[in-house]
């Protein structure tokens, strides 16, 4: 469940913390996460499936060149998230 998984609760509080129409990219939630631990690219596959899980409810846009993704099975590349509105 969406709400219980702490990943998908950091990319929102992150995602709100940044305000209506701006965007976070993956590595701030990992590194969010991570703390002082130098280790946060370990946490980027967990926090892009949690994305895709939020993305998928209508939480979230996935954003690549600025734009949403249609094909979340397809994401190449850099992307960036942001709150649905």
């Amino acid at each position: 469940m969406i709400a219980e998984n702490p990943v998908a609760a950091k990319i929102l509080l992150l995602a709100e913390a940044a305000g209506v129409g701006k965007s976070i990219s993956p590595e701030d939630v990992a590194r969010a996460l991570a703390g002082d631990e130098p280790n946060w690219q370990r946490l980027l596959l967990r926090v892009r499936q949690a994305a895709g899980d939020l993305a998928r409810a209508g939480t979230i846009e996935i954003l690549r060149k600025g734009k949403p993704v249609e094909d979340l099975d397809a994401i190449k590349g850099v992307v960036r998230y942001r709150l649905k509105t």
